[in-house]
């Protein structure tokens, strides 16, 4: 069993930063590929970004060259840097493990946290 708590969200103008953290439990968290996914109201979740056991990392490609993925598994944490920031990221992000390769697609994520608002303003 793996818990997620997601944190850092909030309100950020239009070209600034955030950091997202995800803080999870559970003995095997160097094995779990990570994921963060986001969605914004009336439209689907889709994925941001991940990162395997290996450190491998994999990007969406809306946030590509503006957000980075990273873990520090003696900490059981996740970070997404995001930079460049537009309206069109304003969504609930959300962290995910899952138990795989790790991949884009949502449905191969076992665990979930319960998400944090992002917004941005133009």
């Amino acid at each position: 069993q793996v818990q997620l708590v997601e944190s850092g969200g909030g309100l950020v103008q239009a070209g600034g930063s955030l950091r997202l953290s995800c803080t999870a439990s559970g003995r095997t968290f160097s094995s779990y590929a990570m994921g963060w996914f986001r969605q914004a109201p009336g439209k689907e979740r889709e994925f941001v970004a991940g990162i395997r056991w290996s450190e491998s990392t994999y990007y969406g490609d809306s946030v590509r060259g503006r957000f980075t993925i990273s873990r520090d598994n003696a900490k059981k944490m996740v970070y997404l840097q995001m930079n460049s920031l537009k309206p069109e990221d304003t969504a609930v992000y959300y962290c995910a493990a899952s138990s795989g390769y790790g991949s884009s697609f949502l449905s191969e994520y076992d665990y979930w946290g319960q998400g944090t608002q992002v917004t941005v303003s133009s």
